[in-house]
């Protein structure tokens, strides 16, 4: 595939997402703070991530918001949906993220900024229920709902172009079935009710059939089906997903890579997380727990492949737990027991106990996504966007491609498409001609 020219990033970009619980609150807070100068955007690769350009000898870098045209933060509008009625600045307060004086310092503009009324369905999500929902006869009807919401929002804020980030809870585990297979299935589906169709399936349906690119934040279904993804294609619309990649899991995509690489064996690893925000709630369900388990656990059997070295992994064993401790909120702590084995068969273990706060490490990631997905469509790419599984646990791929998930590689394959959106040579690392070699 060859870019012949990037439409330029002028007037406003709506940044939408279906859930303004905290992650959302927490982004729209530092993204607004970042604009007074009250804060800096910390773990922003698209604000502060630097890339090399050329060879090593030419000792030539630029930020990345230097080397490609994405949407500035002053360009930013944000909106969504959610089943509470909570404007942002409240959302904010009862998820106690912010830190209450800086949030005070923005409370002006996040007072403004109330979500939409939600497609909502309890059968997909059965531990918390709200008042702002919408009603519906058909779930075609609803889709059409969602299409008028991103039409007025982006015409009431006078925004050229617009982007979503599924930050909602987990639905329950709904595996791909016949409905989902085929954009005619599904939209079959949508006049009749089919109960597989889950509201995350009708926002990213709506979102595509507007042209407006989407990507999936969670362990749901949704962009990851069949159906979807042809009719991405048939519009020209970036996708991508699935499942942020915050703190236990960020911590396997850069641990598990290191022992792999130095071939050390990997007996067991235990992993156990605990929370209180309303993602907790909602995980404390074991149908959506579900749906968490297999974003969480595909990262490790990938890295860490039997079929590649069962001398090392064949005998692997892997549990993952999720359990909810309101008194936590959003501090979650991950703790992880990794039994690995050395030279001569001899056992050792590795500890880790991280504990961070979820919404401060989504927060960046959803602002990156939001950012790269757009230049993505401005670029004119179409259908799954890959190299954006940096910032996601399950990173989807083209039907038969094996995801990459080592978290370096994927920094990698994200670089090396940033340097070729800006019609940069590609970075391979060899390095040959520093040893006599002409790579010519």
């Amino acid at each position: 595939m060859k870019i012949e020219n990037i439409l330029p990033a002028t007037g406003k970009l709506a940044i939408l997402t279906p859930g303004m619980g905290a992650v959302t609150s927490t982004l729209i807070a530092g993204v607004l703070a970042t604009r007074k100068g009250l804060a800096k955007p910390i773990g922003s690769l698209t604000q502060m991530g630097k890339i090399r350009l050329g060879k090593r000898s030419e000792n030539r870098s630029k930020l990345i918001s230097e080397l490609v045209p994405l949407a500035g933060l002053d360009n930013i509008v944000f909106g969504g949906w959610d089943i509470y009625s909570d404007n942002a600045y409240e959302a904010a307060v009862k998820a106690k993220v912010v830190d209450r004086y800086l949030l005070e310092q923005v409370r002006e503009e996040m007072e403004l900024i109330t979500p939409m009324s939600a497609v909502f369905d309890e059968r997909f999500i059965k531990n918390i229920q709200g008042e702002n929902i919408k009603r519906f006869k058909t779930k075609m009807d609803a889709a059409e709902m969602l299409i008028q919401d991103m039409r007025h929002f982006m015409k009431h804020n006078n925004c050229s172009r617009a982007v979503i980030v599924w930050c909602a809870s987990t639905e329950a585990y709904n595996p791909i079935k016949e409905v989902h297979q085929s954009i005619k299935a599904f939209e079959e589906g949508l006049r009749n009710n089919h109960p597989l169709i889950s509201p995350s399936q009708i926002y990213a349906y709506a979102a595509i059939k507007e042209r407006i690119a989407y990507v999936n934040g969670s362990p749901n279904v949704s962009v990851e089906i069949p159906a979807l993804q042809e009719l991405a294609l048939e519009m020209s619309v970036s996708i991508g997903g699935s499942d942020f990649k915050t703190g236990q899991t960020l911590m396997k995509t850069i641990i598990a890579p290191g022992l792999k690489n130095r071939l050390l064996g990997v007996e067991g690893w235990f992993s156990t997380n605990i929370l209180g925000n309303r993602d907790g709630l909602v995980l404390d369900d074991p149908e959506s727990f579900k749906s968490k388990e297999v974003s969480k656990g595909g990262v490790l059997e990938d890295i860490l492949s039997k079929e590649e070295y069962p001398d090392l992994y064949g005998n692997l064993f892997h549990k993952i737990r999720i359990e909810y401790y309101p008194p936590r909120g959003d501090n979650k702590e991950g703790w992880d027991n990794i039994d690995i084995v050395g030279w001569l068969g001899e056992r050792m273990q590795i500890k880790v106990d991280f504990l961070c706060k979820d919404s401060i490490l989504a927060a960046p990631i959803v602002l990156d996504l939001a950012l790269f997905i757009d230049l993505s469509q401005r670029a004119g790419m179409r259908g799954i966007q890959e190299w954006l599984g940096f910032y996601l646990k399950a990173p989807l791929t083209k039907p038969g491609i094996k995801a990459v998930n080592d978290l370096s590689l994927q920094l990698l394959k994200l670089e090396n498409t940033l340097r070729f959106f800006a019609k940069e040579e590609l970075i391979n690392h060899l390095g040959l001609t520093h040893y006599g070699v002409d790579e010519e």
